[in-house]
């Protein structure tokens, strides 16, 4: 069966880097076949992974889009339109040594993410079960819960960082995802870019009001910071670092 962890929170709160150190983790404790999903159309999870991403479900929706107007049709004469699309959507899929991964990307322009959406859920529906597990890091807030992109959810990480804000916007994720009856088997809190990674007294009774479990405290560490502004994947910071050590032993409490 696959496993499905899905990581969400409010913007700004480090959630993609923390979704990108979770998955280092995985491969370093050999979970793998391992399908790593960006569903966010402001797509950065890459770039914490150090992999290049050439096509997104987004581009590839545009390209689609331009190709029924076009004349001559690039479609190939012994392909239908239905075919074509399946053909170039198949093309989104990044293989890595380590993991694969889908884009969603963005759109062109103004509008809706609906379609891309359907599109994002349908590719994950079609590729996760040649999986063992599976990690989603979903947009800022609660479209793709709302949306029901994700079908299935084994482990919900809601990241904050140690304003109230952020924990709000969690507990406001976690109720959404009580009332859709998402049903994971495991939800709890992150707090990130805790000082010395202990959570001062106001933050400890935020997270209390919320009722939610806390299943990590993420210290602030400069590696990340420094790693970040000089372009270098995050996942390359030492093992022996204090963000590393922490996200080791949040995924150890996952008991997986």
């Amino acid at each position: 069966m696959t496993y499905t962890i899905a990581v969400a929170g409010k913007g700004g709160v480090g959630k993609t880097t923390i979704c990108g150190l979770i998955i280092d983790r995985l491969i370093k404790m050999k979970k793998t076949p391992l399908l790593v999903v960006d569903a966010d159309a402001n797509s950065n999870l890459n770039e914490v992974l150090g992999v290049e991403v050439e096509t997104t479900l987004g581009t590839i929706r545009e390209e689609l889009a331009k190709a029924e107007l076009m004349d001559p049709s690039p479609i190939p004469a012994n392909m239908t339109k239905p075919e074509y699309a399946e053909y170039k959507l198949n093309s989104a899929l990044i293989e890595e040594d380590d993991f694969d991964m889908l884009v969603m990307g963005r759109t062109q322009g103004e509008g809706c993410y609906c379609f891309v959406n359907g599109v994002l859920k349908t590719q994950i529906g079609r590729h996760s079960s040649n999986y063992r597990y599976v990690v989603v890091d979903n947009e800022a807030g609660m479209e793709h819960i709302s949306r029901g992109v994700l079908p299935h959810v084994d482990a919900l990480i809601l990241v904050s960082d140690c304003s109230r804000r952020g924990i709000q916007a969690a507990e406001r994720i976690a109720n959404l995802a009580k009332e859709l009856e998402l049903k994971p088997k495991m939800m709890g809190l992150v707090v990130n870019r805790a000082p010395d990674g202990v959570l001062d007294e106001g933050t400890r009774q935020a997270v209390e009001e919320t009722g939610l479990k806390l299943l990590g405290v993420i210290p602030q560490d400069n590696a990340v910071y420094d790693f970040d502004c000089k372009g270098k994947p995050i996942i390359d910071i030492s093992d022996s670092s204090p963000v590393k050590i922490a996200v080791k032993e949040l995924v150890e409490s996952l008991g997986i």
